[in-house]
């Protein structure tokens, strides 16, 4: 039981923080193409969230882990300096590819070292799916 939970907080948390990375970049896209690929992919890490609160409850009466505070100003601030001198699609293409990477990492992680229930897992791969897909479309941008 205890797997299903750490999953799921896993890819919540991770859900959230690629809603607060895309809120905080898609001020400063200037390519309409982009920024489509940004709002489809801010829907897509919403209804995992979604999923993950509605199943969440059958493992835990508490409710799932969210980025913290700190996370979210970590998360603004590593933006803004990254993108100080150099705010050009190409760059902001570099750091969102590396985002969707690290989440793609940490999900292959939970699917291959997890005992974890069939629903879980569903989500889980649907969360690792969307994010290669995405990835593959954000390459274009470099």
């Amino acid at each position: 039981m205890k797997e299903n939970i750490n999953a799921l907080d896993e890819i919540h948390k991770g859900s959230c923080m690629g809603v607060d990375a895309i809120h905080f970049i898609l001020d400063k896209v200037e390519d309409e193409d982009l920024k489509e690929i940004l709002k489809e992919q801010h829907a897509s890490y919403e209804k995992i969230k979604e999923e993950i609160e509605e199943i969440y409850p059958k493992y835990n009466d508490d409710k799932p882990h969210e980025t913290s505070a700190m996370n979210k100003f970590m998360t603004f601030y590593g933006i803004e300096m990254k993108t100080f001198n150099d705010a050009s699609t190409s760059k902001l293409a570099e750091l969102l590819i590396q985002g969707t990477n690290m989440g793609i990492i940490e999900g292959r992680k939970v699917l291959n070292n997890k005992e974890i229930e069939a629903d879980v897992h569903k989500i889980i791969d649907k969360y690792v799916t969307m994010q290669e897909k995405y990835l593959d479309n954000l390459k274009e941008f470099l």
